[in-house]
Parts: structure tokens; C-alpha cells; sequence
């Protein structure tokens, strides 16, 4: 039975985060500014407590800025924009561990909450077999910006993965984990091997996962 193995997208496989670099490319700078500081109090309060506050403060940036654009649009820009992003951005180091699990025969999944629109993308690029991150709710071929569904994000990103595994039909020998973020805390906690990939090491919220070794695939957890 082969291995599964998750991998976040921001932070995690690729530097720094997307989603403003995205609703940028889609919207444009001056949009996207605007509404970020009208949200401002919110942004900030919700970086610091996190949870469904930071879900619910991400929703209302996209409906803001994502709201009444075209689907085909949005689409548009979402294979360039991923392509170009995973291109700048990519952490070779966990892309070696990446390409490590795919070279053993594991099944290897992107779990994230940027919107799936464009880690879609990057995740084809990068051969994995699956992904698992927040869509967008359309009406009528056009965003309405709220979610479809929730967050990906906590005990969103487990369900998701769990299902994903049931639907694929997998019996797992081991699930693997890697995450740089508290909203990987479950995901990680609840896997086989669950790695910190965050670059706050000891200092970071999962501090007591083990590290992802600087260099080489780390063979000693084979």
C-alpha cells in the first residue's frame, strides 16, 4: 500500500503567502489596497487570533475584490499567475523531499487554503496526484467571492484530506504531513509523520514536530 503524502502550498512549498499576489493579478493593486484598508482593524485582529475570525476576515477581502469578476476571467489569470508564482517562489529544499515521495510510489496531495483556482496550477506542475484547497463559490459564471464550502484551513484541511484519501480509495500504510502554519496544527498532528517545514523552527507554532532536514531528502525517516 503506498504512502500518502501532504504538503501545504504557502510557506510550505513555496516563500511567503499568495493570496493578495493573486487577488492583485485579478482585480488590480489599487483594488485590492482599498479594501485592505478598509478591513484593516479586522486584518490585524485576525492575524492575531487566527481561527474562524481569520476565516470569516479572508472571506469578506474576497468578496470585496472577487466579487462580480468572470469566471473564465479569473481562470485566466489564475494558470498564469500560478505557474509564474510556484516559478519565483518555490522552496527547493521541500520540493526535494516532494519529488522524494513521488520517486518511493507514495500518493502525494496539496492541501491548502489559498483559493484551488490557481494551486491547481502549480500542483499539476509539480506532478502531484491530487489537491485539496478553498473554492470559490460562483453564481451564474460569475465569483460572488464568498466561499464554497469552507476555509481550507484547521480541521478543514483534515476532513478534506481524509475524504480525498476514502474517495481515492487508499489504504494508507503511513500519512505524512509537512506544514510551516497553525493552520497545519491537525493536519500534522494527525498524521504518521508530521514535519515542520516553517522557517521559525524552534521558535514557531510547530515546534515540536521534527524538522525538515536543510538538506537531502532526510532518508532516516524512510
Amino acid at each position: 500500500m503506498p504512502d500518502v503524502a501532504a504538503f501545504d502550498f504557502d510557506g510550505t512549498l513555496t516563500t511567503g503567502g499568495s493570496v493578495f499576489g493573486f487577488l492583485s493579478a485579478v482585480s488590480g493593486r489599487r483594488a485590492v489596497l482599498s479594501a485592505s484598508l478598509r478591513l484593516a482593524p479586522r486584518l490585524a485582529h485576525a492575524a492575531l487570533v487566527g481561527g474562524t475570525v481569520a476565516d470569516r476576515t479572508k472571506e469578506l477581502l474576497f468578496e470585496r475584490v472577487l466579487a462580480g469578476v468572470p469566471t473564465d476571467r479569473a481562470e485566466q489569470v489564475a494558470t498564469t499567475f500560478g505557474a509564474r508564482h510556484l516559478a519565483g517562489h518555490r522552496r527547493a529544499v521541500v520540493q526535494r523531499r516532494f519529488d522524494w515521495h513521488r520517486a518511493r510510489g507514495d500518493r502525494v496531495v496539496i492541501v491548502s487554503a489559498s483559493p484551488e483556482m490557481y494551486v491547481g496550477v502549480a500542483a499539476r506542475q509539480l506532478g502531484a496526484d491530487g489537491v485539496i484547497a478553498t473554492r470559490l463559490a460562483v453564481r451564474d459564471q460569475i465569483l460572488t467571492g464568498r466561499y464554497q464550502g469552507l476555509n481550507c484551513r484547521g480541521d478543514e484541511k483534515l476532513r478534506r484530506l481524509r475524504q480525498w484519501i476514502d474517495e481515492s480509495h487508499l489504504g494508507t500504510e503511513r500519512l505524512w504531513a509537512y506544514g510551516n502554519s497553525r493552520g497545519d496544527l491537525t493536519m500534522l498532528g494527525a498524521a504518521d509523520v508530521g514535519i515542520d517545514v516553517g522557517r521559525l523552527g524552534r521558535l514557531g507554532r510547530l515546534r515540536s514536530f521534527p524538522r525538515l532536514p536543510s538538506t537531502g531528502p532526510g532518508l532516516n525517516q524512510a
